[in-house]
């Protein structure tokens, strides 16, 4: 397997699971540096990679009134300040091709959202331009459709690939977490994230918003990791219920430690396993 180098990290292969996490969107400058501190103290403490995730324009919200974030200048310039002043790796989304240049100079990792993976021309773009190409797959394509998004991104020249796993549609306004992509895509030669609370969220199913099953995600954590992922993608918020976005699936802060605990337990008797094989 391809392993990815970010920074002081090894992401893939039989190096330990990373945690990519953060809230949905930036709410503000001063919210963000608090809770990428908090999980910088939490994972340096359990000895878990971690990367700082954070979207600075929501352009994929259910309703046009939705909050989308500070927008692109603003909120790059808060992520510069977490990468720089908290010392973490940045990781965000892109959506238009205005943005990447700037976002290039910025993010660690740039993330292509879900709804457009499938647009050839801005992947390719994105991989031109980024250091680290995140993919989330569709939540409408297969998991061996990924193949095609990864040879776009290798047409750019680019090799540093991470493909995130956040649940496929299963009728209207909901979806459902097929544990079989995980190892289908990681067969493919590139570490494979899972993104445990957009896998539970249930899209539009609050009419002007998406709701979410947030009791859901430990279960699916734990199953993802047991069948060997290499890294964990989640959205926490010191009070989710206030979350300007996603807040329906959003873990608590405060309750991560407990669950990273366990995952890292799962992390590390999958591997051992696996050696033994």
């Amino acid at each position: 397997m391809k392993q990815v180098k970010l920074n002081s990290h090894t992401i893939g292969g039989k190096a330990g699971l990373i945690l990519i996490a953060g809230p949905c969107v930036l709410e503000n400058e001063a919210a963000a540096m608090d809770i990428a501190a908090y999980l910088k103290n939490l994972t340096d403490r359990l000895e878990i990679p971690f990367v700082f995730k954070a979207s600075y324009d929501k352009a994929n919200r259910t309703s046009v009134a939705a909050y989308r974030g500070p927008g692109a200048r603003a909120g790059l310039k808060i992520l510069k300040n977490i990468r720089e002043k908290i010392g973490v790796p940045v990781l965000s989304d892109v959506h238009r091709f205005e943005e990447i240049d700037e976002a290039a100079e910025v993010l660690d990792v740039m993330q292509v959202p879900a709804f457009l993976c499938r647009q050839t021309d801005f992947v390719v773009e994105v991989a031109k331009k980024a250091k680290i190409v995140n993919v989330k797959k569709g939540q409408f394509l297969a998991p061996w459709d990924v193949a095609n998004i990864i040879g776009k991104i290798q047409s750019a020249g680019n090799e540093n690939i991470l493909i995130t796993e956040r649940g496929a549609s299963f009728g209207y306004n909901n979806l459902v977490f097929d544990v079989r992509a995980l190892p289908i895509m990681r067969a493919m030669g590139y570490p494979v994230i899972f993104d445990a609370t957009h896998s539970v969220q249930l899209p539009g199913g609050m009419g002007t918003s998406s709701g979410g099953q947030r009791d859901m995600v430990p279960y699916l954590a734990r199953a993802a990791v047991a069948a060997g992922v290499d890294g964990i993608f989640m959205e926490v918020h010191p009070d989710p219920d206030k979350a300007l976005c996603d807040g329906a699936n959003s873990l608590y802060l405060h309750s991560l430690e407990e669950l990273l605990t366990t995952l890292k337990k799962i992390d590390g008797i999958t591997k051992r396993l696996k050696a033994e094989d």
